[in-house]
């Protein structure tokens, strides 16, 4: 059995709307939105009475997409310490290759993001860095120099 494609990655944040002009900013289009719940969603979570709201935010390209999940119930909980930095167990960035970063930081810093550290160059290959985003995950931005 093999992997057929990696479908999406699902973000839980407490204000959806912020989180989706987040994404826009940075380039990505809504897909759709919609209200999830029902005994199908409990029994795939592993939670009752599961209600929350959905955005699939979609790169320009089309291949990658990201979900947006707003929980009404149950509440929504801390797994980590907030502001967890990239040495901290579990799914820690998501990257994104864009055309200008420093552009992007500054369009990002008026959504509420801040440089985790500070954008370097790798060799002659890549200007990188690293903006925490909502809820606290880490956008990873490269741009690529050649």
């Amino acid at each position: 059995m093999t992997i057929r494609r990696m479908d999406h990655v699902s973000v839980v944040v407490d204000d959806i709307e912020a989180a989706i002009a987040f994404f826009v900013e940075l380039g990505m289009e809504l897909e759709g939105r919609a209200p999830i719940e029902g005994p199908w969603v409990d029994r795939v979570n592993g939670l009752d009475g599961v209600r929350v709201d959905i955005a699939m935010m979609r790169t320009p390209d089309g291949h990658g997409r990201l979900e947006l999940t707003k929980f009404h119930t149950p509440t929504a909980v801390n797994a980590e310490p907030e502001n967890a930095l990239g040495n901290t167990f579990g799914l820690r960035s998501v990257m994104f290759v864009v055309d200008d970063i420093d552009a992007t930081v500054a369009a990002l810093r008026a959504h509420g993001a801040e440089l985790v550290g500070e954008v370097a160059q790798y060799q002659d290959s890549y200007r990188l860095c690293y903006v925490r985003g909502p809820q606290g995950i880490i956008v990873a931005l490269a741009e690529q120099l050649n």
